[in-house]
């Protein structure tokens, strides 16, 4: 009776007790007149047993097992109980009481069909819902496993966080677990029986840790231990009482070139977590508090570098925004040199200067930084992680990202050397975007000792220019790049080519417009139009030749090719047109034209006012 899927109960004792005829007794409903010797393994199916589980049957002679193997339950079966006069449970259960791993005992007769779908229930449930792990009989009390299990859901319950189960909280309980809400009636019953057995099993009219765990305790020492196992696996646990790896890491199946976020709904249940434990409700949580929101957890999680890695209070306190930040962010991954400015890098993205970084403890120092900026007026989170510089080994969790940035220190010669090597080595032909860090551009910049200059070598592989970058500054830290890092995390196939960077102004949003694919398409729809102009042998006027020219003209203002209306050669036609296709077809080529024209000059306006601030 090893496999859960599956059961299998076997029948061990000597000769002749009656084993095969238990077996076929169950089977046919009434007693064979003959006997086999031995009966053949008999599988019952699911929809016929009270647990709902397929069982197979074993006649056996012998079982020898490991007595340190708890898994293993036993029943104690009087048979052939027709045959005698009296009862032998007065022998058999000091037995009982001196052996835990005996599950329960039972007198039946195979001839009178005597208790023996009680026998074959029986050892179904002690097989589902053993006692072993629960419950120590010599001390008549739950075992410190199972102690610590019943406290995790009980806390995870109180959903105010009060130490009480509330009616309304007992009744969330009974539904998480059993489907169907309790009467009121019967809560006031479940409180009652408490009451009766303890003076703090009950407090303000809620359950308290104590009288929860004393249900539980009455469940089993009545037989009805199933309860108590249908709470456990309900929230997670297995046959020894740990987290199964299903309930601890299920299965996200990602589509390819996907990312995640958190919906709605997942920041309603973090919002309401934090709020839980929130107790002073200062917005921030204290150690304490932090201590007491993963009290639920197998292990505590954040460590002392916590402090360091999302934004805190003054008190040094994770802030809402720190805690939500620990859950949902777009990744980067920092690679660089060592002594290159990477974890100047990550501590600027939370505000903190290089004074304020030297301040910071050896062994409090992270690896990690997360924090929020805007992309397109959208709050998003990014977490920046700092990968060790050894070239030769960056593993999969290395390379594992939605952006890459490579950080060089400008006032060091051989810093961007390293940059180089692992950019061609694992992201040239990779889909992930990179950008170039020029940090410390507080120092003088130093003739790098590359075969190319990192400008050229952007240039080369087209990236984007090095963005200089410092921490060393007494003036409010610029995070326009960590805004530019996110969108491209976001939008990794767009080419978003505004040095600006916030993506929520309008002149970034005039210059991703202006190379958005909507108005590449509208170009070439343009394109099609005057070659099926001048296919058919329309003819434009001197108006509208001039205008294609001033459109050609106006899209190269700073180099951005917008829209090019190639001025053409004015041909006689070749044949007879009518007057309506003609007046039709200018009408529809000055419209379209002369709104592109409207919109380009628009823009270029902006830009030229922007230039000269």
């Amino acid at each position: 009776m090893l496999d859960y899927n599956t059961k299998c109960f076997s029948f061990a004792h000597t000769a002749k007790v009656g084993k095969t005829s238990l077996i076929m007794s169950l089977v046919s409903e009434e007693f064979p007149d003959e006997v086999p010797l031995r009966a053949e393994e008999i599988t019952i199916p699911a929809d016929v047993t009270p647990e709902r589980v397929p069982t197979h049957i074993a006649n056996v002679i012998c079982i020898v097992y490991s007595v340190n193997n708890k898994k293993v339950p036993l029943i104690l079966v009087g048979n052939k109980s027709d045959l005698v006069e009296h009862s032998s449970m007065e022998t058999i259960l000091p037995i009982m009481n001196q052996y835990q791993d005996i599950e329960t005992c039972v007198e039946c007769s195979a001839k009178n069909l005597k208790n023996i779908s009680e026998l074959f229930y029986y050892a179904q449930k002690a097989v589902l819902h053993p006692t072993g792990p629960l419950y120590c009989p010599e001390e008549k009390e739950l075992k410190p496993s199972c102690i610590k299990a019943l406290t995790r859901i009980f806390k995870v319950s109180d959903l105010d966080n009060d130490g009480i189960l509330n009616d309304n909280e007992l009744n969330f309980f009974q539904k998480t677990c059993f489907n169907t809400p309790l009467a009121p009636q019967a809560l006031e019953d479940v409180k009652n029986v408490v009451r009766r057995n303890m003076t703090d099993g009950v407090k303000d009219n809620g359950l308290t840790l104590k009288g929860f765990l004393f249900l539980h305790t009455l469940f089993i020492q009545r037989g009805r231990h199933e309860t108590t196992w249908t709470v456990l696996r309900r929230f997670g646990y297995d046959d020894d009482l740990e987290l199964t790896q299903e309930y601890l890491f299920p299965l996200l199946k990602i589509p390819p070139d996907c990312t995640t976020e958190l919906n709605h709904n997942a920041y309603l249940f973090l919002q309401s977590v934090f709020d839980k434990h929130d107790k002073d409700r200062d917005c921030a949580l204290s150690p304490e508090e932090v201590k007491d929101l993963f009290k639920v957890f197998p292990y505590m999680p954040w460590g002392p570098d916590v402090n360091n890695t999302v934004c805190t209070n003054d008190q040094g306190w994770i802030t809402y925004q720190g805690y939500l930040s620990q859950w949902t962010v777009f990744r980067c991954n920092v690679l660089g040199a060592r002594d290159s400015g990477k974890t100047g890098f990550l501590q600027a993205f939370l505000g903190k200067d290089l004074q304020r970084q030297r301040r910071i403890r050896e062994d409090h120092k992270s690896l990690y930084a997360i924090s929020t900026t805007y992309v397109y007026g959208q709050e998003k989170y990014l977490l920046l992680h700092e990968v060790m510089p050894d070239f030769d080994f960056l593993s999969e969790a290395d390379l594992a990202c939605d952006v890459v940035c490579l950080v060089y220190d400008i006032n060091n010669p051989r810093s961007f050397e390293y940059c180089a090597k692992v950019y061609k080595q694992y992201f040239i032909d990779s889909k992930t975007p990179c950008v170039v860090i020029a940090a410390k551009s507080d120092l003088h910049e130093i003739r790098q000792h590359y075969s190319l200059s990192p400008q050229e070598f952007c240039r080369k592989h087209k990236l984007h220019p090095p963005q200089p970058f410092t921490c060393n500054t007494t003036e409010a830290l610029n995070k326009d790049i960590y805004t530019r890092l996110t969108t491209m995390a976001m939008y990794p196939h767009a080419r978003l080519r505004c040095m600006c960077a916030c993506n929520r102004c309008t002149y970034c949003l005039c210059q991703n417009l202006l190379k958005s694919e909507l108005l590449r398409n509208i170009k070439a729809q343009l394109r099609r139009a005057g070659r099926r102009l001048w296919g058919r042998g329309y003819l434009l006027s001197e108006e509208d030749f001039s205008l294609s020219q001033q459109v050609s003209a106006v899209s190269n203002v700073d180099g951005s090719v917008f829209m090019e209306v190639s001025a053409v050669q004015l041909i006689p036609p070749e044949r007879h047109m009518a007057q309506a296709d003609l007046k039709n077809s200018t009408f529809w080529l000055r419209a379209s034209v002369g709104a592109t024209v409207c919109a380009v000059l628009g823009f270029a306006m902006y830009r030229a006012l922007l230039k000269q601030r």
